[in-house]
């Protein structure tokens, strides 16, 4: 997996509220991809033939209205993932990671209530998760939905499809949001699979910056006589 930080921060200065790893196989989407090469994307696309141009024109549309739609609901990632399924075919899926606000409630509290209804609900869709970042909460669901790409107005009817969807819910002490975690694919005979990727994402959550968790590791302990040796002699 490779480690990525929260994009909640619009600056360098700022400081990310958590990190979390991103498993292999997934490309991420641009969130907020630079004026400069959206206006270079589009000098391209009018250097296209004519037959190309109108479908490369709806490819870059589609693309800027799923960034706004994302970013208006304050998803932090998107990546998309592509994995060779067992027929030879290529399967696909949506990880999506968001914060959502508690409402001014303490969201170690909402999660926690979450995790008591799931732990004593036999016919809940949760079940509660110990991860290393805290307590958290793990939904799953199969249900019938319009295809992805599909045009909802068709007078024909949008296409639909069955996906399996699994959301995983947590906090910690670096941020006042709850953290989601969706992962989505049409794939729905995979769940099993999905399910480890998407419990494998929220393992590596982390509200400690990981290259400060690497440097730490690099330091000495106190007791060592290297150390002894650094605090004689600067």
């Amino acid at each position: 997996m490779s480690v990525c930080a929260s994009s909640s921060a619009t600056s360098r200065t700022v400081k990310p509220a958590f990190w979390y790893g991103i498993p292999h196989g997934y490309a991420k989407l641009d969130m907020n991809p630079p004026r400069e090469r959206m206006e270079q994307l589009a000098l391209e696309l009018n250097a296209l033939p004519a037959e190309q141009r109108l479908r490369a024109s709806q490819v870059l549309q589609f693309y800027a209205g799923t960034v706004r739609a994302l970013s208006a609901q304050n998803v932090h990632m998107c990546a998309v993932g592509y994995h060779p399924d067992d027929d030879g075919t290529v399967v696909t899926s949506t990880l999506t990671i968001s914060t959502v606000s508690a409402s001014g409630k303490n969201p170690k509290l909402v999660i926690a209530g979450l995790a008591g209804t799931a732990a004593y609900d036999s016919d809940s869709r949760m079940r509660p998760l110990e991860l290393p970042c805290g307590l958290g909460v793990l939904a799953e669901e199969k249900k019938h939905t319009v295809a992805p790409g599909r045009n909802p107005d068709n007078p024909d009817g949008p296409l639909r499809g069955d996906v399996w969807q699994g959301t995983i819910a947590a906090t910690g002490s670096g941020t006042p949001d709850i953290i989601l975690i969706q992962l989505v694919t049409p794939a729905v005979h995979l769940a099993d699979v999905y399910r480890d990727i998407l419990l494998g994402v929220a393992h590596t959550v982390t509200f400690t910056d990981p290259a400060e968790q690497a440097s730490q590791r690099d330091e000495p302990r106190v007791s060592s006589a290297e150390a002894v040796m650094r605090n004689d002699f600067g």
